[in-house]
């Protein structure tokens, strides 16, 4: 039963040969550069062909068929590729990049709490949508077994569409930015961002997401709350205001709020980040006890707020009994500690600080360990007494 090749499904899909085509400036260059490369490439290859022609073995026609054989056009070929400028790639100064592999496959047990899947979960969420956003590209390319095709890119609709056996690559003139996708098999591809800017497109793709960590409930969604701030009694409407505008002027903030169950607190939290935080980019992360352990920033995110509910029964006093089994008090502490991260600048003199909100709920501060309270740490405390639950 005849079966098509791979090349001929990509040609099929819609796929055009992509042809090597000289270019004046590039061979000038070749030229004044490598003088002897290029005559030696040259000669060898004149040399190659008049062999081919004048061989005595073979009739006079045979000898053309020889020009036209395997090996002589892959020595064509090669000085062609060497002659002419190699189809638009990525350049190498790029610093920046994003990736995941989609659809992602999730695997949950007793054993396997998808803590992680869901961090992943958002990253393809953030590198999808920033392909949405970005629309149709300038260009499209791949590569498949030593050949270039290009996708006529009036003919684009989506990802989903495209023929992808190789490497393909993607370009965007306007934000200077390259997709790169790999076939992984088992219907999965890795989409991979680079560009010398991500940041600004990342903040688009991730507007108004919320993620929350804990164990098998843990989703990537939008932050909800049941309660606007103008709910809230007057004096920590108050409060909100100074929180808000301490927000707008620093890149690192850190706020406990503590009192009796039924003050509000949580809810507090969820306001400030759906009404303050959400708006302003930040994408926020509600992590229970067992992610604060093990919780690491994304770094490809800017702004980044994280509520930890019931602080009081993780950082506890390192001094009692009850702390001395877990190093919680101490990932919370590295989470506070901006000194930490300003301690060594960046090798190219460059320090690029991600701004993060800390919003924590406690029923008593009496329970915490002092050194969470210490100055640079916390910024602002405040005491619900009001009942609102």
């Amino acid at each position: 039963m005849y079966k098509k090749s791979k090349t001929q499904e990509l040609l099929g899909a819609g796929w055009q040969p992509l042809y090597r085509e000289v270019d004046w400036g590039y061979l000038w260059q070749l030229a004044s550069n490598e003088p002897l490369e290029i005559t030696h490439k040259t000669v060898d290859l004149a040399s190659y062909i008049a062999d081919a022609l004048g061989r005595n073995d073979y009739a006079w026609w045979a000898n053309i068929l020889n020009v036209f054989y395997e090996n002589t056009r892959d020595r064509v070929d090669e000085y062609w590729n060497y002659i002419t400028p190699a189809p638009p790639a990525p350049d190498d100064r790029y610093d920046e990049n994003l990736s995941t592999e989609t659809p992602l496959n999730q695997s949950v047990s007793r054993d396997t709490i998808p803590i992680e899947h869901v961090l992943k979960r958002l990253q393809e969420i953030a590198v999808l949508k920033v392909v949405e956003l970005l629309g149709r590209p300038d260009l499209i390319t791949q590569a498949y077994e030593e050949r270039h095709f290009y996708y006529p890119v009036h003919k684009f609709v989506d990802w989903n569409r495209i023929e992808i056996a190789g490497t393909v690559l993607a370009y965007w003139s306007k934000h200077d930015i390259w997709l790169h996708i790999v076939n992984c098999g088992k219907r999965q591809r890795r989409y991979t961002l680079t560009a010398k800017e991500l940041g600004q497109l990342v903040n688009k793709a991730t507007y108004n997401l919320a993620v929350m960590l804990s164990g098998y409930q843990s989703r990537v969604g939008k932050v909800n709350s049941q309660y606007p701030i103008r709910t809230f009694p007057a004096d920590i409407q108050s409060f909100t205001d100074n929180v808000q505008q301490e927000i707008i002027n620093s890149n690192k903030l850190a706020v406990l709020v503590y009192g009796k169950p039924g003050t509000g607190k949580t809810v507090w939290t969820q306001a400030v980040a759906k009404e303050i935080l959400a708006p302003l980019g930040y994408v926020i992360f509600i992590l229970d006890h067992d992610a604060v352990e093990n919780f690491v920033p994304p770094t490809y995110l800017e702004k980044i707020c994280i509520i930890i509910n019931e602080a009081d029964n993780l950082a506890k006093d390192r001094a009692s009994e009850a702390a001395q089994n877990n190093s919680k008090t101490e990932h919370i502490l590295s989470l506070l500690d901006g000194t930490l991260y300003q301690s060594v600048i960046d090798e190219a003199g460059i320090q690029a600080e991600q701004k993060l909100v800390v919003l924590m709920t406690c029923n008593t501060t009496e329970r915490l360990d002092p050194a969470m309270l210490r100055k640079g740490r916390v910024d602002f405390t405040y005491e619900f007494i009001h009942r609102f639950v």
